[in-house]
C-alpha cells in the first residue's frame, strides 16, 4: 500500500488584536484553501495557526486595560475564533505561545543552544520598536529615526540581555539558499533576504529584563525570552517537538509552507532558519511572503483608521464571495488594492454574471427544452471538442498554481473554463437547436454545461466552502453524486438522466451605487458612535468661548410625538417632534437606554439650529441634548410647563 502524502501548512500566529481587519484575514483565508486543495488531491494535509501573546506591547496595553496580561489576551483570542470560524477557516490546531506546551519547548530549545554556546550574556544598548517588537541598528533605521518596518519612533534600549549567534551561521545560510533556491519565495522577497544578510548579521538580542509578561529562560528566571523566538517555535511545539508524543512532528515537519506577509518575511526567512540549524532541527521546505492588502491611502493599519470589519463584509457580501475577492485579486507576491467598489464589481462580474450565471442559463434551458433532465444526447457540435479540451486541462493548469500558492492565477485558470462555457452557448445557441427539433445536439450541448459547471464547482470549493451545495440543490446532485474530490474530475461523472431543481440566483447582481450609500451612511454613523462612546473617563473641558459663540446655539424645548427604532442601527433612534407649531425628525443615539415607548410624551431639549445630517437614510433635523459618563446616559428633559418651542437660555 503507498503511503499517504502528507502536507503541512502554517500562518503566522497573530498578535491578540481586538481588531483584525480584513488584510489579516487574506493569510488564513488563503492558507485554508491550500489545505481543502491538498485534501481534494488526497494529501493527510495539517493546518496550524494560533496567537503570539507574549511580549512589552501586551503587558502595556494589559495595564492600560486594568487586566493582568493572560486576562486581557483571553478575551481577545475568542474573538479571534469566532471571526476563524465565521470566514470557515477550518485549522487543525490553534496554538498560543500561553499553552504549558508550547513554553516547554520553547525553555528546552533555549536551553540547548545556550548549552552548545551559541548564546552568551552581553548587554543590548541599541534601538527598539515597541509595535513591531524588533531590535534595530543605527544603520538600519529609517529617514527620521523612526522604525523602518512601521514608521513609529524607536526607544532607546540599554539591558542585560543575552544574544544568539547569528553570526556564526550567517555563510551556512547563504550556502543553505544557494541550494535552495525555491526556499524564500517570490524571488524578490529571496533577493532582498539574500542582500541583507549579505550586508552583515550581527548576533540577535534573545532576551529581555525591563518586563516580565513572557517565557522565562530556564537558567536566569530574571530574563524573558525575546517574543520572537519565542513566537517562531510554535510551528514545532504544536506537533509535540520534544515532548513524550511527538508522532505529529515525526509525521508533518518539516513544514511545506510557512505563509505570512511580507513584512514579516525576516524573521521566518532568516532567524527561523539559523534556530533551526543551531538546533540541529531540518528546515522547513519554503516560506513564502504575500503583498499587502492596500487601500487609498497606504497599508491598511489600525493606527491609520483605515481598516476594514471582515465580519461586516460577510454579513453584508456573502463569506464565499469575501474569501473568492481576496484569493482572486491578490497577485502572487504582489501588493492588491482593496476598494468596495472593487469587491462589488468582482462579485457582480466573475460570480454574477459569469459563474452564477452560467447556472441560470443552463437550468433555465434544461428546464425549458428539455423538461428539466439532464441526460447526454447521441450527437455533437462543431464547438464540443474545443470546450471538453480544455476541461481536461483545467485541473492541472489550477494546479500548477495552488501548489506554489499562487491563488489568483489558480482561480484565473478555472474562470478561463467559466469563460469558455458561457461562449459555447452562443456558438452553439440552444434555443436554435430546439427550435429546429436538433434534439439530440440539444442533450449534448446541456449535458456539456452542467457537466462543466460541476467540474468548475468542485476546482473552486476550497476557496469558496459553501458554494457546491448550492450548486449541487440546483443541479439535482448531492455532494456523493457530484463528487467532491479530484478523482471525480474525469469528463462525464454527471449522472445521466439527472432531475433538475431550478432556483434562485446564487450570486444575485448587487446595486453598487445603493450598497456604497449604505456603507457610507454606516461609515457616518459609527463615526457619530465613536465620539459618544470613546470617553470612559472625565472628558477634558473644551477651550472657552465668547457670549457671542453661545448665542448662535438655538436651544429649544421639543415634545416627542413618535419613535420608532432604525433596521439595521441598534443605537438609532428615528424620533418625531414638535416645537414652534411644526414637526420634525430628529436621530438620536439613544436607543441603547430607551425604547421608543418611554420617550412619548416626554419635553426634550433639541439643538434647533444644528445643520441636517442624514444617518442611516434618515435626515436628521436638529440634536437631542443628553448627559453621559461613559457608558451611562441620559436625556435632559425640559418642564412640562414650558410649552414646545420654548427657548432654553
Amino acid at each position: 500500500m503507498t503511503e499517504q502524502k502528507t502536507f503541512y501548512i502554517t500562518t503566522p500566529i497573530y498578535y491578540p488584536s481586538d481588531k483584525l481587519h480584513i488584510g489579516h484575514a487574506y493569510t488564513t483565508v488563503a492558507s485554508d484553501a491550500m489545505t481543502r486543495y491538498k485534501k481534494q488531491r488526497g494529501y493527510d494535509a495539517y493546518f496550524l495557526t494560533g496567537t503570539d501573546e507574549h511580549g512589552q506591547k501586551i503587558q502595556q496595553r494589559a495595564a492600560e486595560a486594568g487586566q493582568t496580561p493572560k486576562e486581557f489576551v483571553d478575551g481577545i483570542v475568542a474573538g479571534i475564533k469566532s471571526l476563524w470560524e465565521l470566514l470557515d477557516i477550518q485549522y487543525d490546531d490553534f496554538i498560543r505561545t500561553t499553552d504549558e506546551r508550547h513554553e516547554q519547548v520553547v525553555q528546552q530549545l533555549f536551553q540547548k543552544i545556550y548549552d552548545q554556546g551559541d548564546i552568551y550574556k552581553s548587554e543590548y544598548s541599541g534601538w527598539y520598536c515597541t509595535p513591531c517588537e524588533t531590535f534595530f541598528t543605527e544603520r538600519q533605521l529609517a529617514e527620521g529615526h523612526v522604525c523602518p518596518d512601521c514608521g513609529r519612533p524607536v526607544q532607546l534600549a540599554q539591558e542585560e540581555s543575552y544574544f544568539f549567534k547569528m553570526s556564526k551561521y550567517a555563510d551556512r545560510w547563504l550556502e543553505f539558499i544557494d541550494a535552495n533556491p525555491d526556499f524564500i519565495q517570490p524571488e524578490s522577497r529571496r533577493n532582498e533576504m539574500i542582500s541583507f544578510v549579505k550586508q552583515g548579521l550581527e548576533d540577535l538580542c534573545v532576551s529581555r529584563t525591563t518586563f516580565d509578561w513572557g517565557i522565562k529562560v530556564p537558567f536566569d528566571t530574571k530574563h524573558v525570552v525575546y517574543v520572537w523566538f519565542d513566537a517562531l517555535v510554535n510551528y514545532i511545539s504544536a506537533l509535540g517537538y520534544g515532548s513524550d508524543n511527538d508522532e505529529k512532528f515525526r509525521k508533518y515537519w518539516p513544514a511545506d509552507v510557512h505563509l505570512m506577509a511580507k513584512d514579516i518575511i525576516r524573521f521566518h526567512s532568516i532567524i527561523w532558519p539559523i534556530i533551526l540549524m543551531a538546533a540541529g532541527i531540518e528546515l522547513p521546505k519554503k516560506v513564502v511572503a504575500h503583498g499587502w492588502l492596500l487601500m487609498q491611502d497606504g497599508k491598511m493599519s489600525k493606527s491609520k483608521g483605515n481598516v476594514v470589519d471582515p465580519v461586516v463584509l460577510a454579513e453584508k457580501y456573502g463569506v464565499d464571495a469575501i474569501r473568492f475577492f481576496l484569493l482572486r485579486e491578490m497577485a502572487y507576491g504582489m501588493d492588491a488594492n482593496y476598494s468596495e467598489e472593487a469587491l462589488i464589481n468582482c462579485i457582480n462580474i466573475d460570480l454574477a454574471n459569469d459563474y452564477g450565471n452560467l447556472l441560470s442559463r443552463t437550468t433555465a434551458m434544461v428546464d425549458k427544452f428539455l423538461g428539466g433532465v439532464i441526460e447526454p444526447g447521441t450527437e455533437g457540435t462543431e464547438f464540443d471538442a474545443d470546450l471538453l479540451a480544455l476541461a481536461a486541462a483545467t485541473p492541472e493548469n489550477m494546479a500548477k498554481y495552488m501548489d506554489k500558492m499562487d491563488a489568483a492565477n489558480a482561480v484565473a485558470e478555472v474562470w478561463k473554463l467559466v469563460a469558455r462555457a458561457n461562449k459555447y452557448v452562443d456558438e452553439t445557441a440552444p434555443w436554435a437547436l430546439n427550435k429546429n427539433g436538433e434534439t439530440e445536439k440539444l442533450k449534448t450541448v446541456m449535458y456539456n454545461l452542467a457537466e462543466v459547471l460541476r467540474q468548475v464547482t468542485i476546482l473552486i470549493s476550497p476557496v469558496m466552502p459553501h458554494v457546491a451545495d448550492k450548486v449541487w440543490a440546483q443541479l439535482g446532485l448531492t455532494a456523493e453524486t457530484a463528487g467532491s474530490d479530484w478523482t471525480a474530475l474525469g469528463w462525464g461523472g454527471f449522472p445521466a438522466g439527472t432531475k433538475i431543481q431550478r432556483g434562485e440566483p446564487i450570486f444575485p447582481r448587487i446595486d453598487a451605487e445603493e450598497a456604497l450609500k449604505q456603507s457610507a451612511e454606516a461609515a457616518a454613523e459609527a463615526e457619530v458612535d465613536a465620539e459618544s462612546e470613546a470617553a470612559v473617563e472625565y472628558l477634558p473641558i473644551k477651550p472657552e468661548i465668547t457670549i457671542e459663540d453661545f448665542e448662535k446655539i438655538d436651544l429649544r424645548v421639543c415634545k416627542v410625538v413618535a419613535a420608532e427604532k432604525i433596521k439595521k442601527a441598534d443605537k438609532l433612534l428615528k424620533l418625531t417632534v414638535e416645537l414652534c407649531g411644526e414637526q420634525r425628525t430628529v436621530v438620536s443615539g439613544i436607543a441603547m437606554k430607551y425604547a421608543p415607548e418611554d420617550l412619548v410624551g416626554k419635553q426634550l431639549i433639541i439643538v434647533a439650529n444644528l445643520k441636517p445630517v442624514k444617518l442611516r437614510g434618515v435626515e436628521s433635523h436638529g440634536m437631542i441634548l443628553a448627559a453621559s459618563l461613559g457608558e451611562d446616559m441620559q436625556v435632559v428633559e425640559a418642564p412640562c410647563t414650558i410649552l414646545p418651542g420654548g427657548e432654553v437660555r
